[in-house]
């Protein structure tokens, strides 16, 4: 049944890498969530504080020229009063810390705190240092180089900015002024602006600023939880559940295999694994039971048949001398009946476990037809089954071992005689000699790659035949494909689609060598070729492209259509469902029942195979069904060679 839950055998390891994965990826990623994001609001924060102090700088800046430009009269007319006044009106508006004016000796002339007007500073310190580098002033220098931060006594940041106080002309040619023509500077503007309403809004904007990444990694790291749960997590658990399921001995797990990044690619190749191992499992199981079939038969064979013959022997003697005893007569005819069972039964295991190669020789096959009907005719007679013949006059001999083939006609017979029923009914019996195309017919039995490993996978078949196993590789990535072995038909299979048109590259499954043929190309589409090595068919060609259907083995193709000897076993009996035709060759399958082993087909199938012909069935429910076999014959086919190219 299929696996839904990651935990749902609830170990502790599983959860233990649940835990492992999840916190290590959540940590991982919310550390670098966090790092990332916190350099990048340090960054943030940075060029918004210097553009806010840039800012303030500039409005100082203005501010300095404005008071500059209202006190140059009172400055040029030596108003005191008034210039002072002015300096304590704008000295006390909020935000501005307060306003002075030095002369060029560094004294005091004016402040908006009276209390150190008077004061001379040093030309070394304070509003001082910028322009008085080396005792002189300097004519011109930048706003940024005027502008300073210190702290106040309270600790609240200050701007301070100067604006020296330049000797115009109508400073120095004025009767009521002492200044020289050659001064540069005559004193200096210093505005001092509070940055603590500046300081609070940064404050502010960090603390929403870290607000704000403290929430984003917390988000980004619930997503992460979530998706690694949902991605990761789940998905590995599952697989883990499941391999735990397959080491207890179940094959029937099924992942979920939707998603379709590498995980899904994983649950699908699990399943795939799975299938495989099922299928595997139980062609071990088939193949123990057939070796315990084989031992068990030849054990048997001597313990069995002698005690059965004696009771059939004296069964069937008394059987004739009770004609008298009706009831007697009754209980003796059901232990001849069962003990031919038993025969059969012992017969029939036999056959199985000791098949041989044929020993071929030239054959008529009608006459092994009549000699096998011969043998089971007064068995027909029992069932009420009529026998139609049409053998063919002139049939060409076929190269096979004739008790086989005798074999092969008498169990075709008796199922179609078993088939019919109680009810009666007649099996047509037709042979003839058909000319058979080499595609679409012939059956590659070796395939090998240049190297010379096998390439026929016996597990999975492709319409009853081992398929050939190749790895296709297409950007970088490999996947399992069975080429139909069938010449010219392209039931081939994939573990993965591909797209129609592309084309990839094919390889060996066991070393790997690519089966690339440089010098072909496809007759159809002019793509690369890839090619196998089919015994003695030589070299089989496929086209690289995907839904290009041409193929190629130049062997094949010169030999033209194929003479086959036919035997065909048609009867009127119930049918069968395409159900059970797909089973219907596998040992100890049958549709009979108790009333058999199902090995009869089976024992049929392998010496047909072992004669290189062929064995089909077709029918349906209520219309009968119908065995065609076909061999090799010994006449050479009339028919010229089919062309090379082209696509069956």
């Amino acid at each position: 049944m299929p696996l839904r839950r990651a935990d749902a055998d609830g170990d502790t390891e599983g959860s233990t890498m649940k835990l492992r994965i999840g916190i290590m990826a959540i940590v991982g990623v919310a550390a670098v969530t966090a790092a990332a994001i916190g350099s990048m609001s340090g960054l943030i924060l940075r060029a918004h504080r210097d553009a806010l102090t840039a800012q303030l700088t500039q409005g100082a800046d203005q501010l300095s020229e404005t008071i500059g430009s209202s006190t140059f009269y009172d400055m040029l007319e030596n108003r005191r009063p008034a210039l002072h006044r002015e300096m304590l009106t704008i000295g006390s508006q909020k935000g501005i810390e307060r306003v002075r004016l030095f002369n060029s000796t560094g004294k005091i002339m004016f402040s908006s705190d009276e209390a150190e007007i008077g004061h001379a500073l040093d030309k070394k310190a304070e509003a001082c240092y910028g322009c008085h580098t080396v005792d002189e002033p300097l004519q011109k220098l930048p706003t940024k180089d005027r502008a300073r931060i210190y702290r106040a006594q309270d600790g609240h940041r200050v701007l301070g900015i100067i604006r020296p106080i330049h000797n115009e002309t109508r400073c120095w040619n004025s009767d009521c002024h002492a200044h020289r023509r050659d001064e540069t500077v005559l004193g200096v503007l210093d505005v001092n602006v509070s940055l603590a309403e500046a300081d609070r809004r940064i404050a502010a904007d960090q603390r929403q600023l870290i607000l704000l990444a403290l929430l984003a990694i917390a988000a980004s790291s619930l997503l992460l939880w979530w998706l690694n749960e949902r991605f990761v997590v789940r998905p590995v658990a599952m697989l883990i559940a499941g391999t735990r399921k397959v080491a207890e001995g179940d094959l029937h797990i099924t992942l979920p295999a939707t998603a379709g990044h590498e995980l899904g690619d994983l649950a699908r190749s699990f399943n795939e694994m799975t299938r495989k191992l099922g299928k595997a499992q139980r062609q071990l199981t088939q193949a123990d039971k057939l070796a315990s079939v084989g031992r068990l038969a030849a054990g048997v064979a001597h313990e069995i048949n002698n005690p059965l013959t004696g009771v059939l022997t004296y069964a069937s003697f008394l059987q004739k001398r009770l004609t008298d005893r009706p009831d007697m007569a009754a209980d003796l005819e059901v232990i001849v009946r069962e003990t031919k069972r038993c025969r059969d039964i012992v017969r029939g295991l036999l056959d199985f476990s000791r098949q041989t190669p044929p020993q071929r020789k030239p054959t008529d096959l009608n006459e092994v037809v009549r000699r096998g009907a011969a043998v089971i005719m007064n068995q027909l007679v029992l069932k009420r089954v009529a026998l139609d013949f049409d053998l063919a006059e002139g049939l060409a001999t076929v190269s096979a071992d004739a008790n086989q083939i005798q074999q092969v006609a008498v169990n075709l017979i008796m199922n179609a005689a078993d088939a019919i029923g109680d009810e009666g009914g007649t099996i047509h019996v037709h042979t003839g000699e058909v000319e058979v195309p080499t595609r679409g017919h012939t059956v590659f039995r070796a395939a090998k790659c240049p190297k010379g490993c096998d390439l026929l996978d016996p597990g999975t078949r492709i319409g009853r035949y081992p398929g050939i196993k190749v790895i296709r590789r297409q950007q970088e990535r490999d996947t399992v494909v069975h080429l139909d072995p069938v010449y010219g038909r392209v039931n081939h299979r994939a573990s993965e689609p591909m797209e129609s048109g592309a084309m990839a590259t094919y390889a060996c499954p066991r070393c790997r060598m690519r089966l690339d043929v440089p010098e072909r190309r496809c007759g159809e589409c002019g793509a690369p070729a890839f090619a196998i090595v089919a015994g003695e068919r030589g070299r089989v060609e496929w086209c690289t492209r995907k839904g290009c259907h041409w193929t190629r083995c130049e062997v094949l193709d010169a030999q033209g259509p194929q003479g086959y000897a036919e035997l065909e076993v048609r009867d009127t009996g119930k049918g069968m469902s395409p159900e059970d035709l797909d089973h219907l060759f596998e040992p100890f399958f049958t549709t009979k029942g108790n009333r058999g082993l199902g090995l009869g087909l089976a024992v049929s199938w392998g010496i047909v195979e072992g004669h290189g012909g062929t064995i089909d069935v077709s029918s349906e429910p209520g219309r009968g069904a119908t065995f065609v076999i076909r061999l090799p014959h010994q006449r050479p086919a009339s028919r010229p060679a089919e062309n090379a190219g082209g696509t069956a």
